[in-house]
């Protein structure tokens, strides 16, 4: 892991300045089976995330948003690609839009890194060996990073503080509603894509509540960033999350990320 962090790394930066080329007001877009957008730029990520993994580790299957996902049954370990995250974000010209690559093992989320290249950023975790923000230079070129800070969750509010919630700006739901309304005062931190995993993993927010169905590859960087960020994720009942299941929807019905383990139920 160690050993292909860096090189993963780049990979995703790359397909970051893969996307920040596209004018977006000259985009194509599609719409997918399940009603959501697909553009030009997410399907040229996805190619170069794909075509790069297969260079670096072309014995671990891949599983991404924008292709058909492999037989996983026998599989212990596997990536979990969004190449665009965000795609509604990137479309209305927002800077909010990421790209998540994840390495899962035996269920859970190892490894994550989640780019957001407009907001010239990239977030990595490797779970019990900590988290770090780099921030890029490059634009459209070739991106390097020009400075290293590592990141850590904060503890839980104490008395008289507010929580601090890191909600969806276009997927709101009434249960997610009721959940931040059991914390009276909660502030609201509106974003879009994995943004919000990102500013819990910063300490910036405590909590990221999503109560309603989402996919694991919207989750599974995120996941594995807060973790090693020294954050939990888990289900709306306090279990923890298992990606890659035997099933091949991906759907994850619920999650909670918490920046304070001792916040879970």
């Amino acid at each position: 892991m160690a050993a292909l962090l860096n090189p993963l790394t780049e990979l995703v930066a790359s397909a970051g300045a893969a996307i920040l080329a596209f004018n977006r007001g000259r985009l194509r877009i599609d719409g997918k089976s399940d009603g959501s957008p697909v553009t030009e730029a997410d399907l040229a990520a996805d190619r170069i995330i794909a075509d790069g993994l297969a260079r670096l580790a072309p014995h671990i299957p891949i599983v991404s948003e924008e292709s058909s996902p492999p037989e996983l049954a026998s599989a212990n370990t596997f990536f979990l690609i969004d190449p665009l995250d965000g795609t509604k974000e990137f479309v209305a010209g927002r800077p909010e839009f990421t790209v998540n690559l994840a390495l899962v093992s035996d269920g859970t989320p190892i490894l994550g890194i989640v780019a957001a290249p407009a907001l010239g950023s990239i977030w990595r975790g490797v779970v019990g060996r900590g988290a770090e923000r780099l921030t890029m230079k490059g634009g459209n070129e070739r991106a390097e990073a020009i400075h290293t800070e590592a990141i850590h969750t904060r503890s839980l509010p104490g008395s008289g503080q507010s929580w601090i919630a890191a909600v969806s700006r276009s997927h709101g739901d009434p249960t997610t509603e009721a959940f931040i309304a059991q914390r009276p005062g909660a502030v609201r931190q509106m974003a879009g894509s994995a943004v919000k995993f990102v500013r819990v993993a910063e300490g910036t927010a405590d909590i990221y509540p999503r109560l309603s169905p989402t996919r694991e590859w919207d989750v599974a960087a995120g996941h594995a960033l807060v973790t090693a960020a020294g954050g939990k994720i888990t289900d709306a009942q306090g279990a923890d999350l298992r990606f890659g299941a035997g099933t091949m929807d991906f759907i994850v019905p619920a999650f909670i990320a918490w920046g304070d383990p001792r916040a879970a139920p």
